[in-house]
C-alpha cells in the first residue's frame, strides 16, 4: 500500500530558508555596500557592533551618531546610558584611549566624538586635534573630571567644539552633543565661568577691564538679542531658549546668528564667554527659585 505523503506544506519550498522576522529594515538595501560599522584593522575596540552581525546601513536621517572614548569602562557605560535617553542619538562605538578613538572615528564616521581628556597612549586633546585635522566633519566634545583651565583652553584651541565637566547635569551632555552635531559650539556654564576667570588672570586685561569691554560689545545688541545671549551663557540649546522665551526655535536660531555676528565671535562658546564677562546670565527657572 502506498504510504501517505507526510511532507509538510512548509517543506514544499526548500529554497526559502531565511526567516523574514529576523531581517532588519536597514538590511533591505543590500546595494549600499558602505557599512557604518566596518571593523577597523587594529586591535578590537572596547565596544563596537558584533562581528557576526549583518552590517547596518547608515543611521536614519536625523539620528546623531556618537563615539565615546574614555579609559574607564564604567564612565563609558554612564555616558552611553545618558545619551541613550535621547532617541535621536546613537552610540556607534567606544574606545579606551585616544589612539583607538581616532581609528574608530575613521571607521565609523560619527557626527560627534565625546572624548575624555586624560587617556593612555594618546590623550583626548591630541586625539581631538587629529580628528579635527583629518576628519573635520566629526565634531568633538571634551568630557573630563578635571577643571584645570589650561586643559579647557588647550582643548578649545585644538578645535574642540564643546567642553563638559563630568560632574555636570546629564542634560548638559545631551545638549552639548546635539549642539555640536548641529555645527554649533557648547560650553557648560561651569566651564564658561572658569574660562572667564582664567582670562582675567592671564595678563590679557584686568577682570574689570574685560567686563567693561564685554558690556560695551553687548550694548550694541537689541534687547531680545541680549536676552538670547544671556541664555547662551547659561548653556542652553536653541530648543531650550525657545521654550524659555516662548519663541519658535527657528527664530532663536536667527537671533543666535545675529548675536555672533554683532559680537564678532565665531561660535556659541565664545559668545557664552562674553555673556559671563558682561554679567548678563539669566535668572534660574521659576521652579528653581
Amino acid at each position: 500500500m502506498t504510504r501517505p505523503d507526510t511532507t509538510r506544506a512548509a517543506d514544499a519550498t526548500p529554497a526559502d530558508t531565511t526567516r523574514p522576522v529576523t531581517t532588519r529594515a536597514a538590511d533591505a538595501t543590500p546595494a549600499d555596500t558602505t557599512s557604518a560599522h566596518t571593523a577597523p584593522t587594529h586591535t578590537a575596540p572596547a565596544y563596537t557592533a558584533p562581528a557576526d552581525e549583518t552590517p547596518a546601513a547608515p543611521a536614519p536621517a536625523g539620528t546623531i551618531r556618537v563615539l565615546i572614548a574614555d579609559d574607564e569602562p564604567m564612565i563609558r557605560a554612564g555616558v552611553r546610558a545618558v545619551l541613550a535617553t535621547d532617541p535621536g542619538i546613537e552610540v556607534v562605538a567606544e574606545a579606551a584611549d585616544g589612539h583607538e578613538a581616532v581609528e574608530l572615528v575613521r571607521a565609523h564616521r560619527p557626527h560627534v566624538a565625546v572624548l575624555d581628556v586624560r587617556m593612555p597612549r594618546t590623550n583626548g586633546i591630541e586625539a581631538a586635534a587629529e580628528i579635527r585635522r583629518t576628519l573635520p566633519a566629526t565634531g568633538v566634545v571634551m568630557l573630563t573630571t578635571f577643571g584645570e583651565d589650561d586643559y579647557i583652553l588647550r582643548a578649545l584651541g585644538c578645535g574642540a567644539a564643546g567642553f563638559l565637566i563630568k560632574s555636570g547635569e546629564p542634560e548638559e551632555l545631551v545638549a552639548g552633543v546635539r549642539a555640536v552635531a548641529d555645527g554649533a559650539a557648547y560650553l557648560s556654564p561651569k566651564v564658561a565661568a572658569r574660562v572667564v576667570a582664567h582670562l582675567a588672570s592671564t595678563g590679557a586685561g584686568a577682570l574689570a577691564g574685560r567686563r567693561a569691554a564685554a558690556r560695551e560689545r553687548v550694548a550694541g545688541l537689541t534687547p531680545r538679542e541680549r536676552e538670547v545671549l544671556s541664555h547662551l551663557g547659561g548653556g542652553l540649546s536653541n530648543g531650550q531658549i525657545a521654550r524659555r522665551l516662548h519663541l519658535v526655535e527657528g527664530t532663536v536660531k536667527a537671533h543666535v546668528s545675529s548675536v555672533l555676528a554683532r559680537l564678532g565671535v565665531d561660535n556659541r562658546a565664545a559668545a557664552a564667554v562674553v555673556a559671563h564677562e558682561a554679567g548678563i546670565l539669566p535668572p534660574p527657572p521659576a521652579e528653581q527659585r
